[in-house]
């Protein structure tokens, strides 16, 4: 992996996906203590930074395997990703799903024209039968993390915020990332390492799932005690990733941890500040930054918001608890 892998992704990208804006609030700027950058890619392409690197991969493939069609595995966003890019190929997808997954992604993923299979969480499972759907229909396996392609992708959010926090004049800051596996980590971290040094990545993590941050603290691979649990479904992974972790351990600062709690809480507070519909996954980053004070260094901090595809009850939950309460 190298920059110019994520430049070439960007050039393939040109003109497809949205450059999402860098936004502030001034009521968060007070709640957080310091300037927060917003970096809202759940107003990306259907839904979530996870279009950049499925369409990065599934258009670096030879047109003729492309054909013959991709299959992965996920939880959602990156099923919508792949089923998308795949489907404006016009090659066929199969995309393996857990059973608990939200009910908005399983029907957005149908929707965008991909064959769901729904299974257990059990990351060993749901690799076994891609493995298998590979062997069998001569399927491309688009890893959602562990794929150097779809690494480069999501690293074309790095080379974008690099431009924009130029402009805006932010010379050093942290940027906290919403994490699983690492492939979003990863692939920024590569481009602000060659863009802009003085943005430094950290990871962000929901409680009882912080196998990164356990990897970055100990320099090895730390594994999850469980597959399910918290609200964040979108970024629960077993372990990190083969490519991501190497990436994020020379380049990545500590990882935090934040709770269910303060997520639903940080959807509300983007909901009600900058009228942004954010799925729990997806602000675990932004939990960070208000709820995360004193374990955060600078003036200025950067924070990804990963994606947007909630179920209408959780987020009709969030707001019922937490709604109005900073006023």
């Amino acid at each position: 992996m190298n920059i110019e892998m994520i430049n070439a992704a960007a050039t393939r990208l040109s003109n497809l996906v949205r450059c999402t804006p860098l936004l502030n609030s001034p009521v968060i700027d007070k709640l957080a203590g310091r300037r927060v950058w917003i970096k809202p890619e759940c107003l990306q392409i259907t839904g979530s930074f996870k279009f950049r690197g499925a369409w990065s991969a599934i258009s670096a493939l030879n047109p003729e395997v492309r054909t013959r069609g991709v299959v992965t595995f996920s939880s959602g966003n990156h099923a919508q990703g792949v089923a998308l890019a795949a489907q404006t190929f016009g090659a066929p997808a199969i995309i393996v799903m857990p059973t608990d997954a939200p009910q908005t992604k399983i029907m957005s993923t149908k929707k965008m024209g991909a064959e769901v299979i729904l299974s257990d969480r059990d990351r060993k499972h749901q690799e076994q039968i891609v493995a298998e759907l590979s062997s069998e229909r001569g399927l491309t396996i688009i890893k959602p993390f562990d794929n150097a392609e779809v690494i480069a992708g999501q690293g074309t959010i790095g080379l974008e915020i690099a431009e924009q926090a130029r402009k805006c004049g932010v010379t050093e800051a942290e940027v906290l990332i919403c994490c699983g596996g690492g492939g979003l980590l990863s692939g920024i971290a590569l481009a602000l390492e060659a863009k802009a040094p003085r943005l430094q990545c950290r990871s962000v993590e929901p409680q009882g799932f912080n196998d990164m941050a356990r990897s970055i603290a100990l320099g090895d691979y730390v594994r999850n005690m469980y597959t399910s649990g918290s609200i964040c479904d979108a970024i629960l992974t077993p372990e990190p990733g083969k490519l991501t972790f190497p990436i994020i351990r020379r380049l990545c600062g500590s990882g935090l941890v934040v709770s269910d709690e303060d997520v639903l809480r940080a959807m509300v507070i983007a909901f009600e500040q900058l009228k942004l519909v954010v799925e729990p996954g997806g602000a675990v980053a932004l939990a960070a930054i208000l709820f995360q004070i004193s374990e955060i260094k600078g003036d200025d901090v950067i924070c990804i918001i990963s994606g947007g595809n909630v179920d209408a009850g959780v987020f009709v939950n969030a707001l019922t608890q937490f709604g109005m309460e900073n006023d």
